[in-house]
């Protein structure tokens, strides 16, 4: 085995697809004892051995679960969208059962309802008179929309949906204190190579953050 912090050619899985499919994303594999590392690999080349204590701590902010992960799921023709497991139970530690989910460039972005509070409180503080917050609020407080969680699944409105140009498979990606939903084909083709090409350049300025 490669000493810790050693690169090393592993296997990609995309985590959360059905069934164990194969996929090119991210692989993260759960250690069989506690205290061993997990293996992160990016870009399915390059990978490095990171320690559990810092994997657990990404999980969790402040001691409160966030969204973390990717998953594809199908988006029925009303609408209705299945939350995957790990969301709900961010949602469940905090006692929610609805989600805000707003517009927000070519995507929706998500939050828990009390996170979404917090925002809009934020925003009413903002200067009255400035053109930029009538924009940040006309565009992005005023889309939001609550979403009750029933059976485990939201619903989306229609015009949140055409925004984002959702039909059919979406990817949930979680990033911490929400999440998002893409259309498929744009997250595959567009977004997550240009999230993967700006890597490196963000990971180097970020350097300097202590986890």
């Amino acid at each position: 085995m490669p000493e810790p912090g050693k690169q090393f050619n592993l296997p990609v899985r995309e985590p959360g697809l059905q069934g164990g499919q194969e996929g090119n994303d991210l692989a993260l594999v759960v250690p069989p004892e506690p205290g061993d590392v997990f293996f992160l690999t990016i870009d399915g080349g390059c990978g490095y051995f990171v320690p559990q204590s810092v994997i657990n701590r990404y999980r969790v902010v402040w001691g409160v679960p966030v969204f973390h992960g990717r998953s594809r799921h199908t988006l029925d023709s009303k609408g209705r969208l299945a939350i995957p497991a790990r969301f709900k139970e961010v949602l469940e530690h905090n006692g929610g059962d609805s989600i805000v989910v707003t517009n927000h460039d070519r995507c929706l972005w998500a939050f828990e309802k009390d996170d979404w509070k917090i925002i809009e409180e934020q925003a009413a503080r903002l200067p009255l008179f400035d053109p930029k917050v009538h924009a940040y609020i006309r565009y992005f407080i005023s889309g939001a929309v609550e979403c009750q969680l029933k059976q485990g699944r939201i619903t989306i409105p229609a015009d949140l949906r055409d925004h984002a140009r959702l039909d059919g498979e979406v990817v949930l990606v979680g990033c911490l204190k929400r999440f998002e939903i893409w259309q498929k084909e744009l997250w595959d083709e567009h977004e997550f190579p240009r999230a993967r090409e700006e890597f490196a350049g963000a990971n180097e300025a970020l350097l300097n953050i202590s986890f």
